[in-house]
């Protein structure tokens, strides 16, 4: 609610071209929008669009007096509609955040486990290029990607796109858009560790 909230004081004042300054108010029960003005009390006003006098204010509640604010209720032509994009656009990129997070946090906490996935874009370690990313291998992991950069794979496998693999969970990272993305490698020595536990079972139990 919060976040809608702020988002359509920006809304509000891009597509009014307003300076002044204005809250917003959405009942959580309904979805009613009010939108009111913020006006300080002073008894000299230098901004009419952010100020009133004492004497003004006093006029609309008698109560007020210097160094109060003044909130007054307006109701913006075709405000209804640009608010109800605002929400939409706002809650579907928190939704997205959110999701962002879950996932980030159940893989960070399988840091050190192996995992499975499908190859998405296959790496050419018998090339040498100074383009490092072209080496990189991407796995498809289903709600996400992991990446191994060159320096985590092994240097005599050829990995083709479709292929089955495993990797081991060596960090969890989030990217430029906040999307998580999973480093995978198979040439760490935990790599070998792990895949002993999960072959063998009395190493798995410490026998």
């Amino acid at each position: 609610i919060e976040a809608i909230e702020t988002a359509l004081v920006t809304a509000y004042k891009r597509n009014f071209d307003s300076l002044e300054n204005v809250k917003v108010v959405m009942d959580e029960k309904t979805g009613a929008t009010h939108v009111f003005s913020l006006r300080d009390v002073k008894k000299k006003v230098e901004n009419p669009e952010t100020e009133i006098t004492v004497k003004e204010a006093q006029k609309i509640n008698p109560d007020l007096a210097e160094g109060d604010v003044l909130e007054t209720e307006i109701v913006p032509r075709n405000f209804g509609r640009i608010a109800a994009q605002t929400a939409k656009q706002v809650i579907i990129q928190k939704i997205r955040e959110a999701e962002r997070e879950i996932i980030y946090t159940n893989y960070n906490d399988r840091k050190g486990e192996i995992v499975s996935g499908l190859i998405l874009q296959g790496g050419m370690p018998e090339i040498v290029t100074q383009k490092a990313d072209r080496n990189i291998v991407i796995m498809d992991l289903g709600k996400l990607e992991g990446v191994m950069p060159t320096k985590e794979q092994i240097p005599t496998e050829h990995y083709r796109v479709n292929d089955k693999i495993k990797g081991y969970v060596l960090d969890v990272e989030k990217g430029a858009k906040g999307d998580p993305q999973v480093i995978v490698s198979r040439s760490h020595p935990d790599f070998v560790r792990k895949l002993l536990e999960f072959e063998i079972p009395e190493i798995y139990e410490g026998v």
